[in-house]
């Protein structure tokens, strides 16, 4: 219900009633000011529009009884001209707004429109500030979309297997939450999680970061140094951006797999490892397979369990919790009250497609905690690619239809009736768009 109308003239209360959904608002009109209260309660998202001059309580009374429910309920008042004194106190009270008769029709429609921006502004902020007070050590993994669920279930169903994991997931998408997630779930908890990122090694020192080396191994090597696998002895193994490891690294790695075995650089020695690996990539491995660029059996040897984190274009329906949680930490960390959030942040949250996934959001709302975000993105460099209007209609469709099947679980029926179209244009967007309605239930 986005309108609840109450007036005790039948003729009046019909006709602004049939106005009103009309215009596109969910009214349900009440009698009096008793049956409206009878249904109201604390969980009412809409607004209320209330005659004043009413038989019983009138909508002075029924005002102060809703502001004592939820003090940021807009009330907007309709008045004849000898209650106008009454309804100026009436909004020194707190009302919304009061509407003089006789008044235009689209006075009323203004004043809808406006108090129900403001109640979902004012709804949004709350659902924000729940989502910050509620946070937990699994935050980033929240999200109340059928993904999330199904990857949170998989986590908990693989992390105490001791097997190893491939985690595949876009840049900022959350893989070493997800690693983090897999070790503190295990038995292996009690000893370390050690990450290491293949990207970022340079390529004459990675082998000795992984296996350790011995005192003259090569030059430079004046003492020993225990590799980062011997380190992760007992725990987990964390290889990030495993893609960029090298031909010979990967023929190495695969020995570790299958032998759980290490021999140090300067050394003929064979040292056991008891290690579970989790090798994460932003890219398909199966896809550098087919090019020739990763090793296929290091491929199945890594791929005894896949987990793909999904981006977060595909589950939009937990961007406002996640940017909470994370406008609450900000908030924190630098020691201010969190801000409430403006129609243009909203509207960004909803309509951006976030290419950097949480970790983008993250800095979103680091730079709205400290009141750097402006209230448009900002324009893109004059060398930058920009899509057409064509490309940015199509990933608005693309972004209401999944936002739609995550909202309805997946159930066609009920997303058809929520975006209003045919089964078969629905079929067809869904082809067109590559969306897998089976992943939303």
């Amino acid at each position: 219900m986005d309108v609840a109308f109450i007036d005790d003239d039948d003729a009046l209360r019909a006709a602004n009633t049939q106005a009103l959904m009309l215009a596109g608002y969910a009214v349900t009109p009440y009698p009096s000011a008793t049956a409206a209260l009878a249904e109201l309660d604390a969980s009412f998202s809409g607004i209320v529009v209330s005659d004043v001059r009413m038989p019983g309580m009138d909508g002075l009374e029924l005002f102060r009884r809703l502001k004592r429910m939820d003090a940021d309920l807009p009330v907007i008042l309709i008045t004849g001209h000898g209650d106008i004194p009454m309804a100026v106190e009436a909004m020194r009270e707190g009302a919304y707004d009061f509407i003089a008769k006789p008044y235009a029709l689209d006075r009323l429609l203004g004043a809808v429109r406006h108090a129900l921006e403001k109640r979902r502004l004012v709804l949004d902020n709350r659902a924000l500030r729940q989502a910050a007070e509620t946070a937990s050590v699994d935050m980033p993994l929240l999200g109340t979309t059928p993904v999330m669920e199904r990857l949170r279930q998989t986590l908990r169903q693989i992390a105490d297997a001791d097997i190893d994991v491939l985690v595949e997931g876009e840049t900022g998408s959350g893989k070493e939450v997800v690693a983090s997630a897999l070790h503190r779930w295990s038995r292996r908890v009690a000893r370390p999680l050690v990450a290491v990122n293949c990207g970022a090694v340079p390529e004459t020192v990675i082998e000795s970061e992984l296996f350790g080396h011995e005192p003259g191994a090569f030059t430079g090597a004046l003492k020993k140094r225990v590799g980062r696998i011997e380190h992760a002895h007992g725990g987990t193994l964390f290889l990030d951006e495993i893609e960029a490891m090298s031909a010979a690294l990967q023929v190495k790695l695969l020995r570790v797999l299958e032998a759980r075995e290490i021999t140090p650089l300067g050394t003929n020695e064979i040292r056991k490892v008891d290690i579970r690996v989790v090798a994460a990539s932003k890219v398909h491995l199966q896809e550098l397979v087919r090019r020739g660029s990763f090793r296929e059996d290091l491929y199945y040897r890594l791929h005894v369990a896949a987990v793909r984190i999904p981006p977060l274009r595909e589950r939009k329906a937990d961007v406002p919790l996640l940017f909470g949680h994370f406008l609450g930490q900000a908030a924190k960390r630098f020691r201010r009250p969190a801000p409430l959030i403006t129609a243009a942040i909203r509207d960004h949250l909803a309509s951006h497609d976030w290419p950097g996934n949480v970790r983008e959001l993250a800095h979103y709302a680091e730079r709205v905690a400290l009141g750097l975000a402006e209230d448009t993105p900002p324009p893109a460099p004059d060398d930058a690619p920009t899509a057409s209007l064509p490309e940015r209609m199509e990933a608005y469709e693309a972004a209401q239809i999944r936002d739609a099947l995550a909202a309805t679980h997946g159930d066609i029926q009920a997303t058809l009736k929520r975006l209003g179209i045919p089964r078969k244009t629905l079929y067809d967007k869904l082809r067109r768009h590559d969306i897998d309605q089976g992943a939303y239930r």
